[in-house]
């Protein structure tokens, strides 16, 4: 069996597998590209098996991305909860977050409106954030406009460099969620306006290691329970209110955080789900499942 993740283009020897499954973690772009009538990705599409995705959401009334006649199943980022271990710092200071501020050229346009992949756009929906709060709130971000990470400061975001955690995966990177109070963060805006239902697999970390998470509303509520210990925001209102209860009652939302990781992201869990949606989507006989588990 042969994954693939992400518009791999598969050579001949990929092609020679039994069995190819594409895993898509970056949703809506795809999509919509598809939808627009792009051979390159209609092609990518054609030459697997079964298709997953971390659209949670994908097919729910309210969620609106084209499917264009493609059949999707769901998949969630699998965690290794033995690397990702509790870090209880109830005296940590900052909501963190990790990630890109602006990427550019890789929006995409469907039915007469844009699409935006560059997570500025949704940071600036939230700019007033820290002036409405007294929790403080640190960005380990990529910006390389001096400008933008003037207005963030501007605003009362503290503002840091993720080179070194980014180079550090099994060091400085899960460090820093350790150390970290909780996070808060957004999400593109494809996936917020269209609802795919995505979660970020960095979020599911922070889960993992006891930290409550604020994140951006993509729909993912229908499938991952919010309310306590990860909470589905649209507005600086809500985050306030989803800071403030974590705050009042922060060892119950890590507790909280800690035991959705477990229940919805356990790694050996996330791929004995995906195997049996397989088996059943190809209808293979029982011993050809056990194979494909160990190849």
């Amino acid at each position: 069996m042969l994954f693939t993740f992400n518009s791999t283009e598969l050579r001949e020897e990929h092609l020679a597998a039994p069995y190819r499954i594409y895993i898509e973690s970056d949703p809506v772009t795809p999509q919509l590209r598809l939808a627009n009538g792009d051979e390159r990705v209609a092609r990518m599409l054609a030459q697997h098996q079964a298709i997953f995705t971390y659209g949670e959401n994908f097919g729910a009334p309210d969620c609106g991305v084209p499917l264009s006649g493609v059949s999707y199943q769901t998949t969630r980022q699998p965690i290794d909860l033995d690397f990702w271990t509790v870090s209880y710092t109830p005296t940590a200071p900052h909501f963190t977050t990790i990630g890109n501020y602006r990427q550019a050229e890789l929006d995409v346009s469907y039915n007469g409106a844009v699409y935006h992949w560059s997570k500025h756009h949704e940071w600036q929906k939230f700019m007033e954030l820290p002036q409405r709060t007294s929790q403080s709130f640190e960005l380990a971000l990529s910006i390389n406009d001096p400008s933008d990470r003037e207005r963030l400061e501007r605003h009362g975001f503290r503002v840091v460099s993720p080179l070194e955690m980014s180079l550090d995966v099994f060091g400085a990177y899960p460090a820093y969620i350790r150390n970290s109070r909780a996070e808060f963060t957004v999400a593109k805006d494809q996936n917020v306006r269209l609802r795919s239902g995505w979660f970020s697999e960095r979020d599911a970390c922070y889960l993992a290691s006891g930290k409550p998470v604020v994140t951006q509303d993509t729909g993912f509520g229908s499938r991952i329970p919010v309310g306590e210990g990860l909470f589905a925001v649209s507005t600086v209102e809500q985050a306030l209110a989803a800071i403030d209860a974590i705050n009042t009652d922060y060892e119950r939302h890590c507790r909280a955080a800690r035991a959705i990781a477990e229940e919805y992201f356990e790694a050996s869990a996330v791929a004995r789900r995906l195997i049996a949606q397989l088996g059943a989507s190809q209808q293979l006989s029982d011993e050809e499942i056990p194979n494909l588990q160990c190849r």
